[in-house]
């Protein structure tokens, strides 16, 4: 991946470009020999997997707890005094940028009575440079300072009479804003966490991308069930024949790890025309792919026609071990020309959560249905053809010191 020099600023859109050919090349070889990138071996899951009591809860503490999860990105909260809540990792949490330009992460929770500061809920965001208790009225600057105090008096010589919010780790970086939701918990090292993955992700320019539309889509299902989808194209031309379905192969694609993240590709069927012929007929080509970050965010960036991008980012969360919820949300990616570029967006958003509602996440709350039912001892299975959820599968048991062979 190329770099940037100080004087020299580096030209991102070139960088797609480049990566976006050599992308196709992977693709055409792929369609070429008739093939799919594969795991050694298929992967029996025992359904314990995604229904068991005591892998949620080591899921939620070793993972949720203590990883670093992606609340939002830099344009959720891109000026001084904005601020985001950030409801599902258990506690709720506001997520705040200061009048140095730094965010922030704090307990949704005044120190006064604990009373919650703003009430609304996820996916609300909004600019309020100082906020306000609704209970006794007690004021907290963008930077987690009580600032405003009715009654003082009432709370002379009591040492945690006046506290200031209760502030998370938290860390900004290549346009996204991790959390960690425990208070004690250490910094967060975002160059650590993403690793080589972070270079993938910089042609990103998420700092750039400009929020269009949010909402919130769910599964009676467990998170990881529903998750499953995003990492195969094996089920496009089954489960999606009227969209996906007709425009890529189904059971077709590039699968690249990085670390605990991935990247994985699925060839349209406009790819099946450019093998055999000489790269240098072939036309200008748009990056694009599924990016998956540990442990529970996606985010596809693509052109759905030539020079046309939509960034969508979906982040899935356990509500209980049977229910899942997902915060959806749609990005202009380097920001919003006009009405008609923001009503493509609002567009692809609704076209997207569609699909994914009453496609997607319906087969996932049948089929976790039937696992809930399943004989004991049952165990579904992932196919060698689905190397990215081998992946993910694997990844999550560790975080959660539970090896995918201990059953319940």
């Amino acid at each position: 991946m190329a770099t940037a020099t100080e004087d020299k600023p580096l030209d991102w859109a070139r960088v797609r470009r480049n990566n976006g050919r050599a992308g196709l090349r992977k693709l055409v070889g792929l369609i070429a020999d008739d093939r799919t990138d594969m795991a050694p071996a298929p992967l029996a899951l025992h359904t314990s997997i995604y229904t068991g009591a005591r892998r949620h809860a080591a899921e939620m503490a070793g993972v949720f707890h203590n990883e670093p999860i992606v609340a939002g990105l830099t344009g959720d909260i891109r000026n001084p005094g904005d601020v985001m809540v950030f409801d599902q990792l258990g506690p709720s949490i506001l997520v705040m940028r200061g009048k140095d330009g730094v965010a922030r992460a704090f307990l949704n929770m005044c120190t006064h009575r604990a009373a919650r500061l703003i009430e609304a809920h996820e996916p609300w965001q909004g600019h309020l440079p100082r906020v306000t208790c609704p209970f006794h009225a007690w004021t907290f600057d963008s930077a987690g300072t009580l600032v405003g105090q009715p009654g003082k008096a009432g709370f002379a010589g009591c040492d945690i009479g006046g506290r200031n919010l209760i502030e998370l780790p938290c860390a900004e970086y290549f346009g996204l804003i991790f959390v960690r939701a425990d208070p004690d918990g250490a910094p967060i090292d975002a160059v650590a966490h993403l690793g080589s993955f972070g270079p993938v992700l910089a042609q990103l320019e998420l700092d750039r991308a400009e929020p269009v539309k949010k909402g919130i889509l769910t599964a009676d299902s467990n998170w990881k069930f529903a998750l499953d989808t995003y990492g195969e194209g094996y089920h496009f031309k089954a489960l999606h024949g009227s969209t996906i379905g007709q425009t890529h192969y189904s059971d077709r694609n590039v699968y690249e790890p990085f670390g605990r993240h991935h990247r994985v590709s699925f060839p349209d069927l406009s790819v099946g025309a450019l093998v055999g012929t000489d790269e240098a007929e072939w036309p200008d080509t748009d990056y694009g792919g599924v990016h998956y970050l540990f442990p529970n965010t996606v985010v596809f960036f693509g052109a759905v026609m030539p020079g046309v991008y939509f960034t969508q980012v979906f982040r899935l969360f356990p509500d209980g071990p049977d229910k899942m919820v997902c915060q959806f949300a749609v990005y202009a990616p380097f920001g919003v020309e006009d009405e008609a570029h923001r009503a493509a967006c609002e567009m692809a958003y609704d076209a997207t959560a569609t699909v994914v509602q009453t496609e997607d996440y319906r087969v996932a709350s049948y089929g976790y249905a039937n696992m809930k039912t399943a004989p004991a001892g049952h165990h579904v299975v992932l196919g060698a053809n689905e190397p990215a959820l081998h992946g993910v599968h694997r990844h999550i048991a560790a975080a959660c010191g539970m090896p995918l062979d201990m059953t319940e």
